[in-house]
């Protein structure tokens, strides 16, 4: 019997950085509750950025935010996991030296970007609806960092940065692709993953009643964490080969037609 459903946002539920979704699954997360089912939004996104997404539910679901660096509910912390102070400021040296890069760091409650960027500053507010802080210098903010994220604009985020990041950081931190214009970086231990299984023990929820759903790479630790794993059709292929099953894409609503069939 599944008891929670954990999903991904960006590429699963929406297309990526777009508030648009489908408002039937408000609905069904209200029903879910009802049957004693938990329901789980797991993003690489800002939780204010999520919990506005489900404004209308917000109370009734938990979040793994920052690709699992942070996990709440009801606009309550419940884990954050830091970044060391003295690796995020070289990180910041080294992504300024990447061409066609902006760089964004994510405290708990604010992301800081120093970019002029506009196209950038405009994806983050007002496509994501992130609450952000632009700074003249990365390296003099007073906050703890939880992660950092490497924007190109070009949608090629891991040929531009990921040959730099990955051999230099790569045995340190995770760093992963969180779609094509985003290169994310945590502390090692951090994925959606460790996140979900923190939910999981707390709730006395086993992987064997867990449903989750993911389209990208840092969702494939997600998907392992659940006996019924699913890859949206517009997944990447290595995520397809991770889960168990494969269901319809986001714009289709594929998500949603598997979770129907659970509510009675």
């Amino acid at each position: 019997m599944v008891k929670l459903i954990a999903s991904d946002i960006d590429g699963t539920l929406v297309p990526d950085g777009s508030d648009k979704i489908n408002p039937e699954i408000f609905r069904v997360i209200t029903q879910l509750k009802r049957q004693g089912i938990y329901f789980v939004a797991a993003s690489g996104r800002q939780w204010k950025s999520i919990e506005r997404l489900f404004e209308p539910v917000k109370d009734q679901i938990f979040y793994i935010a920052e690709n699992g660096a942070y996990v709440g509910a009801r606009g309550r912390e419940l884990f954050t996991f830091p970044m060391k102070p003295e690796e995020v400021k070289e990180i910041i040296r080294d992504v300024r030296q990447i061409p066609d890069c902006d760089l964004m760091l994510s405290g708990r409650d604010v992301i800081y970007i120093e970019s002029k960027n506009q196209t950038f500053i405009d994806y983050l507010i007002l496509g994501y609806h992130n609450e952000v802080k632009m700074v003249e210098n990365l390296e003099e903010v007073d906050d703890m960092i939880i992660k950092a994220s490497i924007y190109h604009q070009g949608y090629n985020a891991f040929q531009a940065a990921g040959k730099v990041m990955l051999p230099k950081w790569g045995a340190r931190l995770k760093v992963v692709t969180a779609g094509r214009e985003w290169l994310d970086i945590m502390e090692r231990h951090v994925n959606k993953g460790a996140a979900l299984k923190e939910i999981q023990e707390s709730l006395g929820v086993l992987p064997e009643e867990t449903m989750a759903f993911g389209d990208n790479l840092n969702d494939i630790e997600l998907l392992e964490r659940a006996k019924y794993s699913y890859a949206i059709g517009n997944a990447r292929e290595e995520v397809k080969e991770a889960a168990d099953y494969i269901t319809d894409t986001n714009v289709n609503d594929g998500v949603l037609k598997v979770i129907r069939t659970l509510i009675r």
